[in-house]
């Protein structure tokens, strides 16, 4: 662990009034003695009543002291499965806790006191692969956000070769009682999602495939507990629930990114020997990882980071994905050594004639809670990265630099959104003002050494001093950041994109 604020930056553009501010405090390396051996850093949640931050790590959490960095505590919970995800309210912190029997079996919740770290009551069973949570603002209910993939193909023996349906659970905190909620054809919208082809077949036209099911990936809630929004990250999509209703009212896709149009640039390729953004006739899907919401002027918003994902049949393989013809995969069309021959792209959407669509939108936005774009940050993430000196080119085939998790913190007034960028050669976090969705504003990029691929992010307040900590799932290093916020200092914004 280290305690060198000096290690992290941020990095603002020329332009820009020096009026946020962003050091490290502490980091912490989770592969240290003392630790379960294999503990990851994955998500990390904040509680308020002991000041301590809980990491998910795989198989288990390491619960660390905010003022120090110090890890006062190890929860193995291998004896209940895998740990994707924590969340923490009013001294309760629920795992979510996949099988690691079989992944196609139902998950559970476990639910642990923050002050005793004690386990509180039975663990309730909710979907298949429960990989995300979240308490409702009114602490009543736990969201679980069952993604519901397959065991690798061929499957193993002995384990099912089901693909499970993605489904949400609804745990009401004070009798444990679930609803698990399924996302199926059943939910008007659902036909505008992206689902995807029948194993091994490749498709001649873009249109309705229907052998696999969505698999939710992240859950926000309204302010006012009465809706909350579920991303569809490889269907390309969002479900609205109605939690007074326990019931989805609808879903809406979240469309294309045009990669020709300015402002939108890409760098396509990995080995042209060059990193340079520019314009090419392809399109992205959003894709959206982590979502939070906000309200400005009485109206919601959702922040969503882009990252891209093609479907994963269990095995690191991926069935609706192709690279151009001098990739590893082959879509005919394509010209050999052109400029797209070795991007990424959908097997389901990239039909010959048809447009060229990869996995991805290289940006965060923010829509409305009708799903239309009200902010974009087309290419300035790759382009921040590449002015940074951390941009990867090897992954410009891909999704540059992904940007997956991301965290809102309300501060003087005003909501700073932090967007983690997952694919960088440091850790990476993209700093805007987003107080206004039509006037967003880029403040700054803190850069962290030593930490590698932030994944899971959360922003807090404890007395009158507001943070933001991270937890990274290469270096598995868990660093915490403090946020000062000068008044009088900033400017408005410039248009949205």
């Amino acid at each position: 662990m280290t305690g060198a604020a000096c290690a992290a930056v941020l990095a603002a553009g020329p332009a820009l009034a020096a009026d946020v501010s962003v050091q490290r405090v502490w980091q912490f390396t989770h592969a240290t003695a003392g630790g379960v051996e294999g503990q990851k850093a994955e998500i990390v949640a904040h509680d308020d009543r002991t000041d301590t931050l809980w990491v998910a790590g795989v198989v288990g959490v390491d619960v660390l002291d905010r003022s120090t960095g110090q890890r006062l505590a190890v929860i193995d919970v291998r004896h209940l499965g895998a740990v994707n995800g924590v969340a923490i309210r009013d001294g309760l912190a629920a795992l979510a806790i996949e099988s690691t029997v079989d992944r196609t079996l139902p998950g559970v919740v476990a639910f642990f006191d923050t002050r005793t770290r004690l386990q509180s009551g039975a663990p309730v069973v909710v979907g298949s692969l429960p990989d995300m949570l979240v308490f409702t603002p009114n602490g009543r209910q736990v969201l679980v956000a069952n993604e519901g993939t397959p065991n690798p193909r061929p499957t193993p023996a002995g384990l099912s070769d089901a693909d499970p349906v993605g489904s949400v659970s609804i745990v009401d905190v004070h009798t444990r009682a679930v609803t698990t909620l399924p996302i199926d054809a059943s939910i008007p919208g659902y036909d505008s999602l992206r689902l995807f082809p029948a194993a091994g077949t490749l498709p001649t036209q873009p249109a309705t495939y229907g052998a696999y099911d969505p698999e939710p990936e992240y859950i926000a809630v309204d302010t006012d507990a009465r809706r909350a929004y579920v991303t569809l990250q490889e269907a390309n999509g969002v479900a609205v629930l109605d939690l007074e209703a326990r019931a989805f009212t609808h879903i809406f896709g979240l469309g294309l990114k045009d990669f020709s149009l300015p402002g939108n640039e890409i760098d396509p390729s990995d080995q042209d020997g060059r990193i340079e953004l520019r314009n090419v006739p392809a399109f992205g899907l959003y894709q959206p990882d982590t979502i939070a919401s906000y309200r400005h002027r009485g109206r919601t918003y959702l922040v969503m980071a882009n990252e891209g994902d093609a479907r994963d049949n269990g095995d690191g393989d991926s069935e609706d994905e192709r690279r151009g013809s001098s990739g590893n995969a082959s879509i005919e069309y394509v010209p050999d050594g052109s400029e797209l021959g070795r991007t990424n792209f959908s097997n389901v959407e990239s039909v010959r004639g048809g447009p060229l669509v990869k996995f991805g939108a290289h940006s965060f936005s923010i829509r409305d809670t009708a799903g239309r774009v009200v902010y974009d940050s087309g290419s300035l993430l790759d382009r921040e990265a590449i002015r940074l000196g951390v941009y990867d080119d090897g992954r410009s085939d891909n999704k540059g630099v992904e940007p997956e998790g991301l965290a809102l913190m309300h501060v003087e007034g005003r909501v700073l959104a932090f967007v983690g960028l997952e694919r960088t050669l440091k850790a990476a976090l993209a700093v805007f003002d987003v107080t206004d969705p039509l006037a967003v504003r880029h403040v700054g990029t803190v850069v962290s050494d030593g930490d590698r691929s932030p994944e899971g992010l959360t922003a807090f307040t404890v007395g009158h001093r507001h943070f933001v900590a991270v937890a990274h799932e290469v270096s598995d290093t868990t660093s915490l950041f403090e946020v000062t916020v000068f008044k009088g200092r900033g400017t408005a914004g410039g248009p949205a994109r």
